[in-house]
Order: C-alpha cells, then sequence, then structure tokens
C-alpha cells in the first residue's frame, strides 16, 4: 500500500495568506469517501486559482488541494458501482472546493460524482473538455430546450478567448450555429476564427448605455460568461423567443434591466449550474460531447503542463494571462 502521494496543496501561512505548493502528504489526507480513483489528468480552472489563494468563498477550510476536473482510473469503490480500472471522470459537485480536488495523485469521492468516460473519448481529451466544455454543453441542452435552433440566427458568446468561451464557440460551431464572439483582445481574432467564429465583436458592441428598454436584434441568442451590464445588452438585444444563457459573472454579479425583454419578445434567461446537474443530465452532455456535439480542439487552444507547473500557471490564470485550457498530466 502507498502510504504517500503527490498533491498541491494550499495552506494558510503565519502571515494569514493562503500559497499553494506541492507537497508529499500521506493518504489520510485524503476524506473518507466511496471512490479512491488514481488521477491520470486534471484541468485548471478560474475557481481553482481562486481556491489556491484563499478565497472562502469557494473553499472555506484549510489546508486543501485545488482542482475542480479530473478523470483517471478506479482504484476501489465501496458502493459497487464501479469496479477496478474503469476509466472515469469527476467534475463538479464539491470536488476541489472543500472536497480535496483533481490536483494530486488521488482523489476519493462519493460514487454519485463519478461518470464513465464515452468509449470514444480518452482521458486527456475528456480534460481538455472538462468543466469549461461541460458546462458551455449544458448551456446549449438548455437553450435548446427552449427551441433554439441555427436557422433562428447567430449566437454570441462573451469572453470567448476563456476557457469556457473557446468552448462554446468551439460547440457550437459543431452543432451548426454561426458564431459571434466578443473580445477585448484583438490579437486573439485569428484564434477565435480558427475555432470557428465568423464575426468578432467588442466589449463595447454589447455594452450598451443608452438606458433604452430595448434595442433593434443583432442575435438569436448568447452565452455570457460576463455578467453586469454586458448581460442586460444581450437581452436587450435578442431576437424573438432566443435564449440568453448567463454561466459567468467576470465583470459583475449584478445587472439591471426591464422585464420588456422577456414579455414582449419572449426572450429566456436561463441560468446554469454545472455543479448540480442531475446525473441522468450529466451523463448525457458528457455522450454528447463524445458523439454528435464532438468537436476538434486545435493544439494552440490547449497547453499541456505536468503537476509541478501547476503553482505557476494559477498565477497566470488569475491575471488573465491564459488564452483556451491548461491541462496538467498527473500520472
Amino acid at each position: 500500500m502507498i502510504e504517500n502521494y503527490k498533491a498541491l496543496v494550499a495552506r494558510e501561512r503565519d502571515n494569514g495568506k493562503v500559497t499553494a505548493e506541492i507537497e508529499q502528504v500521506p493518504f489520510d489526507f485524503l476524506p473518507e469517501n466511496e471512490v479512491l480513483i488514481k488521477v491520470a489528468y486534471a484541468a485548471l480552472n478560474y475557481k481553482d486559482g481562486l481556491s489556491a489563494t484563499g478565497h472562502r468563498g469557494v473553499t472555506r477550510k484549510y489546508p486543501h488541494t485545488p482542482g475542480v476536473d479530473a478523470a483517471g482510473t478506479v482504484v476501489s469503490d465501496k458502493s459497487g458501482k464501479w469496479k477496478e480500472g474503469d476509466q472515469v471522470i469527476c467534475t463538479s459537485y464539491d470536488l476541489g472546493m472543500n472536497t480535496n480536488g483533481g490536483f494530486a495523485e488521488y482523489i476519493s469521492v462519493p460514487a454519485a460524482w463519478v461518470v464513465p468516460l464515452p468509449s470514444n473519448m480518452d482521458l486527456q481529451k475528456s480534460m481538455v473538455l472538462g468543466t469549461a466544455a461541460y458546462t458551455a454543453g449544458l448551456a446549449l441542452y438548455k437553450m435548446e430546450k427552449c427551441g433554439q435552433h441555427p436557422e433562428m440566427g447567430p449566437i454570441v458568446v462573451t469572453g470567448s478567448t476563456g476557457g469556457v468561451g473557446s468552448m462554446a464557440v468551439m460547440l457550437l460551431q459543431r452543432a451548426g450555429y454561426e458564431v459571434h464572439a466578443v473580445t477585448g483582445k484583438s490579437e486573439q481574432a485569428d484564434y477565435l476564427h480558427s475555432l470557428g467564429t465568423s464575426k468578432i465583436l467588442t466589449r463595447e458592441d454589447v455594452d450598451d448605455t443608452s438606458g433604452r428598454p430595448l434595442m433593434r436584434p443583432q442575435w438569436a441568442g448568447a452565452i455570457d460568461n460576463v455578467g453586469g451590464n454586458t448581460l442586460a445588452t444581450l437581452l436587450k438585444a435578442c431576437d424573438r423567443n432566443g435564449s440568453v444563457a448567463s454561466i459567468g459573472l467576470v465583470a459583475s454579479a449584478e445587472f439591471s434591466t426591464t422585464v420588456y425583454p422577456f414579455i414582449l419578445n419572449g426572450v429566456n434567461l436561463l441560468g446554469v449550474d454545472s455543479a448540480e446537474t442531475p446525473y441522468a443530465v450529466r451523463e448525457e452532455i458528457w455522450n454528447k460531447l463524445a458523439n454528435e456535439w464532438a468537436f476538434v480542439i486545435p493544439a494552440k487552444s490547449t497547453q499541456l503542463v505536468q503537476l509541478d507547473a501547476i503553482p505557476e500557471w494559477i498565477g497566470k490564470i488569475l491575471k488573465g494571462q491564459t488564452v483556451g485550457r491548461v491541462v496538467a498530466e498527473i500520472g
């Protein structure tokens, strides 16, 4: 039996600050749960950066291992649902928040958090996709449940060079939609076009300050990572019966609008909670990502790093210096 394993551990220091370093930790550092998984890959998300630097809204107690996305092989399962050697995905729920997460050689989680790796997807690809693609997929799933379809017109994606945004662009393009990408990084225009964007919008294009309750329809729907006045603008300029999915709050958690987009244009504002999705829906979306929604991810949109490099990349993601996805090869 292995007595220790390698993990990124965030600890509160004597000065009150929380910092994260790679350590060898004993197996009892893991929580008591049903399924023990040997981690092969884990993806870096903005939330991991917050957890690793002491954001109490994400992680309440330290020491702690961040990592909200992990994929690997089952070592043991007390529930009997999984057998040794099963390849699985574990994302969302409390993983990496208050339950030790994927930036470690092992995780221990409830059986209900674990999803089987689709047969035509490998572990590395699942983490290139990770919560980012899953969240984008859940947004599109809910939009289409409300009647969204490609013939209605273009879909706007805000925060389009980030992990979730870039996945949303590729997913929508694969699903047959025309995609308009919003970015403040003009130097990334070629990158966004390579993902499938047909039109680049500036942040000013989705930041209406006129005070008008409605605008001329400019898009059929949106996936929004930003919140604030951007979300209000997306609603005001959405065409009839379109859907706007709210999946992030990079600018602000608050926004102000009127009821007119809803009662005059029938616009749907959809909240997307990827953490607590019902299991059947979660498994369905992963299977869609492996089949009819499967898209080719350009190599330049993914940075594959080793576990030892994660502290450096946490600094970069918190400063907005990453483009696309960062995936750690654990074992």
